[in-house]
């Protein structure tokens, strides 16, 4: 790299700051209208505009949100980072308002998973960043799920890989990604930014929302269950946590407690899960559910995606008994 306050590394175990401040560039008191699809959007031509908003945080770290999963980013004087890219069209968008940004190349893009609403805009920051991070898994998934949709020739793939953990110094900020295993998919990525003390979770929260369960990508409901476990062992208690989407009365930014509530819905998923099959149900019987009980935030009219967790659920039982 010619910046020499930029160091990155790849490795499988890193320090984590505790510091925070106060953002500088971020306009302060955006309005938030989190997107909650998980499926391909319909053909620009038939598309709105979409509403799209910064909001400051803290220490030069905001989101960004429009359609798709929610954008982190970190933009100082001497730091552009972008967490996450949605689709070309609010990727551009974001691109555009980045504040601060005058021209300048982003130091990093990093994609939390492989899913098209966090990775259909790399293309439009390929050409203006120095690389482009996400775990191992994440290209192989990403392509796998382009070629189910017919979409592989529009795919632009992260360029800097790492197994367990990735590390970068830039600007007066430390931004780290771990991988904890098989969760929301096969690639997940938990992104921390250290001194401004704030931790982007992907899609492993679903702010009261019945979550996507992916899968032929690697899903696995008690590994997600672990994760998230993990996540509230070794972040600090008092970070931001911000969320891949969430249900506008919750928001997509949070304090630990909502990780809490995602694992217990998931832990109730599956001893809900596990009852029904030792009752004699069949699968098809069990996912015909409209909503969970236990977890009003979460109720929604069918369909709602309940049908999918719950199969998910099953056919991980199923393969374990």
């Amino acid at each position: 790299m010619d910046r020499r306050e930029f160091l990155c590394s790849s490795t499988a175990a890193f320090s984590l700051g505790l510091l925070a401040g106060r953002s500088t560039l971020f306009g302060q008191g955006a309005s938030i209208r989190p997107s909650v699809s998980k499926t391909a959007p319909p053909p620009p031509s038939q598309m709105p505009a979409p509403a799209t908003a910064f909001k400051a945080l803290r220490r030069n770290v905001g989101v960004f949100t429009g359609r798709g999963g929610t954008i982190g980013c970190l933009a100082s004087p001497g730091a552009l980072v972008v967490v996450d890219t949605q689709f070309p069209d609010t990727a551009a968008l974001c691109l555009g308002g980045l504040p601060g940004r005058n021209g300048r190349i982003l130091d990093a893009v990093l994609n939390t998973h492989h899913h098209a609403d966090h990775t259909g805009g790399n293309g439009v920051f390929q050409p203006v960043t120095r690389m482009i991070v996400a775990h191992r898994n994440v290209p192989k998934l990403q392509r796998s799920a382009a070629e189910r949709t017919g979409d592989v020739a529009r795919q632009v793939y992260a360029d800097r890989l790492f197994t367990d953990a990735w590390r970068c110094e830039v600007g007066d900020e430390v931004v780290s990604a771990r991988h904890f295993g098989p969760a929301h998919t096969g690639g997940d990525a938990v992104i921390f930014f250290e001194r401004a003390n704030i931790v982007h979770m992907g899609d492993l929260v679903f702010n009261r929302l019945y979550p996507f369960t992916d899968r032929p990508s690697g899903c696995s409901v008690r590994g997600w269950i672990k994760v998230l476990e993990a996540v509230i062992r070794e972040y600090p208690a008092d970070a931001i946590y911000l969320y891949g989407h969430g249900k506008q009365a919750h928001g997509i930014t949070g304090p630990r407690g909502d990780l809490l509530v995602m694992r217990d819905y998931l832990g109730a998923l599956l001893a809900h899960v596990e009852r029904e099959i030792k009752a004699g149900k069949s699968r098809a019987e069990i996912i015909q559910m409209e909503n969970l009980p236990g977890f009003p935030d979460f109720h929604a009219p069918r369909p709602n995606r309940l049908d999918i967790n719950l199969g998910a659920a099953y056919d991980e039982l199923a393969v374990q008994t």
